[in-house]
């Protein structure tokens, strides 16, 4: 329990209107999108680094858990005040500068990911990193997980844009890991690398400086369906095959989701095997030229239809579709066990193969969709809550799964991270001497464990 001296400094370093000890915001604080709850005894809304350098010295001197916090929109628990504590929330820093003669953006680490995104656009620039909650996660929140989206076949995800973090370390150390504004930099360790994708165990991260492209002309994007999903994938090889292109998306979506999506949206899309998205962008004078070229691989492939895009309009119409996967399968059951494994692209079909036998194996509908361009699956296993055996089933289907995985080369999370949903695991994919340097890390940075415990390791005396 947070003791009242604590709780008087805590208010004087933030102000009383950027705390709060009540019962309705501890709850609305206490869960992400895995659904799990934790109440935090306090939660807090600095606005400068300033200030949670200072909350952090005081939490590090007490030993109380500081849990950083942005949208909390993550699937594998990181942002769950595990033991109490202090949630930090970053949504009030929102400060955004663009410098658009170096194309590099500042952002706040509370900033939106897609008021980032519409704030370099205003000025002719283009930040690619999109995951689907783009429009309501944050940027911090974003640099946390290393977060992904369907654009990073082509342009990378979160971890090939941030050029530096400022980031208070749990002792409350305030650091600036590079310059800022340089693309090139090898003085010291790359601790802008390590910050990113560190799941907020080794900082919290206030203000990133963030590399920026030159917004593209055109983009062109069409639907194919197709009978089977194994045919469906291998069209995704043959498409990143073809060498001429590549495109800015390409999405893999199964029969499964597409008939949820057609219950929930009506779009006609009922008893199809599968479906592709492809979205090519660049020059005006070549996006019609690759389009033309993924269309005919599609028609090569056997694809039952090809739907074109021929404007902005149904453009927003056909991505509608991938969209309206999420809310669509809350009505195939009531508890999605979310996985979001990778595969080298040649594996795709194999782990569609495997996924369908584990499906059968294990009595459980399994829904799969996601970034197939660069191999990454989101897999669903869909489940009866209240049906304990079929929770059971649902689970030992997820074990299935990476271990599949794991056998085709591939990596057990491609951008949710390991949190606390994937924390018994971990130790599938990595050794004991690699776990054990990672250990060593997280003690260097936070000797009395007090930021995000609980989060990725489950060894004692870190994270645990």
């Amino acid at each position: 329990m947070l003791s009242e001296p604590v709780k008087r400094e805590l208010t004087r370093i933030v102000a009383p209107e950027n705390i709060s000890f009540q019962p309705e915001d501890l709850l609305c604080y206490s869960y992400d999108a895995t659904g799990r709850r934790y109440l935090p005894e306090c939660v807090l809304f600095p606005h400068t680094a300033e200030e949670v350098s200072l909350i952090l010295k005081m939490a590090n001197a007490e030993g109380i858990p500081v849990v950083p916090r942005g949208a909390g929109t993550g699937f594998t628990g990181g942002s769950l005040p595990l033991r109490g504590g202090i949630v930090l929330s970053t949504e009030r820093m929102t400060t955004i500068e663009i410098d658009a003669d170096n194309m590099v953006g500042v952002a706040g680490a509370g900033t939106v990911t897609w008021d980032f995104a519409q704030k370099a656009e205003s000025v002719g620039l283009f930040y690619p990193p999109d995951p689907t909650s783009l429009k309501v996660s944050t940027i911090g929140g974003n640099i946390a997980e290393c977060a992904g989206g369907p654009r990073g076949l082509k342009y990378g995800v979160t971890k090939d844009y941030v050029l530096a973090v400022e980031v208070v370390l749990p002792t409350g150390e305030l650091i600036k890991t590079a310059p800022g504004k340089t693309f090139k930099g090898v003085v010291g360790y790359n601790l802008t690398g390590l910050i990113t994708g560190s799941e907020g165990t080794l900082g919290v991260v206030t203000r990133a400086w963030l590399k920026l492209l030159p917004l593209p002309e055109e983009k062109r994007l069409l639907v194919a369906t197709f009978d089977t999903l194994e045919r469906a994938g291998k069209t995704v090889i043959e498409i990143i095959k073809a060498g001429g292109f590549l495109p800015s998306a390409l999405e893999l979506i199964d029969g499964v989701c597409l008939k949820a999506v057609d219950e929930y949206a009506k779009m006609g899309l009922g008893g199809v095997g599968a479906a592709i998205i492809v979205e090519v962008d660049g020059r005006r004078e070549v996006v019609d030229i690759d389009m033309e070229e993924a269309r005919d691989i599609c028609h090569r492939m056997g694809a039952s239809s090809v739907d074109v895009a021929k404007d902005e309009k149904r453009m927003k119409e056909l991505w509608s579709l991938r969209r309206a996967i999420s809310p669509a399968l809350k009505r195939v059951g009531s508890l999605k066990l979310n996985e979001d494994v990778v595969v080298p692209r040649t594996e795709i079909v194999e782990l569609i193969r495997g996924v369908e036998g584990i499906s059968r194996k294990r009595d459980v509908t399994i829904a799969s969709f996601g970034h197939a361009g660069d191999g990454n699956i989101h897999v669903n296993i869909m489940v009866n809550k209240d049906d304990p055996e079929e929770v059971e089933r649902g689970e030992a289907s997820v074990g299935d799964l990476f271990e599949l995985t794991l056998r085709l080369g591939g990596t057990i999370s491609g951008e949710h991270g390991v949190g606390i949903t994937k924390s018994d695991y971990i130790g599938m994919e990595l050794n004991r001497d690699t776990l054990e340097l990672m250990m060593r890390l997280k003690r260097a940075f936070d000797p009395n464990n007090i930021l995000n415990p609980g989060k990725i390791f489950k060894e004692e005396g870190v994270g645990v």
